[in-house]
C-alpha cells in the first residue's frame, strides 16, 4: 500500500520562545524527524504543511516571520513538497488531495501541530476522502484549552482528541510502532 507521510504546522512559533509554544513541541517534533527520515530513506512521499495566517487579526504564523518557517528538526529538502494552508484542515483550498491522488498515495501518517486543532482537521478530511489514517501519538504536542472557566490540561486535551480519531477515523500509534509497521 503506497503510504505517504504528511507533516502539519511543525513550524517555530509552536516552540519555546514561540508566539504559541506548544508543550511538548520538541520532543514531538523529534518524532516527526525519525518518520521524516524512514520516508526519505524509503523514498516515500512526504509532504510538509506550513500554516500562513492570512487573518489581520493573526498573532502567530504571520508572513516574512520566523515563526512561521518549518522547523529546523523537519525541515523540508529540496524537492520535498511544501503545502502552505490558511485553514486548520490541511486539503482545505490546497493542492493536498491532487497529489495525493498523482502519486497513488492509498495510506497516510500523520504528524504535527496543533493535536486539537489542524492535526485533528487534517485527519477527519484525509479519512472523508478515503486514505487509510495513521497518526503518530507522540508526535504530536498541543497545549491546555480553557471552557466556560475550566483549563483542560494539554495532556488531557492531546490523549482526548487521538482517543476521538482512533477507530473510527483511522489508528493512532506510537512512532515506534509506526516505525515497526512501515519499515
Amino acid at each position: 500500500m503506497k503510504t505517504a507521510l504528511i507533516l502539519v504546522d511543525i513550524q517555530n512559533d509552536y516552540f519555546p520562545g514561540g508566539r504559541k509554544e506548544l508543550e511538548h513541541s520538541v520532543e514531538a517534533s523529534k518524532q516527526a524527524a525519525r518518520l521524516l527520515t524512514l520516508f526519505r530513506d524509503a523514498g516515500l512521499v512526504r509532504v510538509h504543511v506550513q500554516h500562513v495566517s492570512s487573518s489581520p487579526s493573526a498573532t502567530f504564523f504571520l508572513p516574512g516571520t520566523d515563526g512561521v518557517q518549518t522547523h529546523e528538526n523537519v525541515k523540508p529538502l529540496e524537492g520535498e513538497l511544501l503545502i502552505q494552508k490558511h485553514y486548520p484542515n490541511s486539503f482545505r483550498e490546497t493542492p493536498m488531495l491532487e497529489h495525493l491522488r498523482h502519486s497513488q498515495v492509498e495510506r497516510v501518517v500523520i504528524a504535527g501541530m496543533m493535536t486539537h486543532m489542524c492535526v485533528d482537521a487534517t485527519v477527519r478530511a484525509a479519512f472523508d476522502y478515503g486514505f487509510e489514517c495513521l497518526t503518530a501519538s507522540d508526535a504530536c504536542a498541543t497545549r491546555a484549552l480553557t471552557h466556560e472557566g475550566v483549563t483542560i490540561p494539554a495532556e488531557h486535551v492531546h490523549r482526548s482528541f487521538l482517543a476521538a480519531l482512533n477507530g473510527t477515523y483511522g489508528k493512532v500509534m506510537t512512532t515506534d510502532g509506526l516505525i515497526g509497521l512501515i519499515g
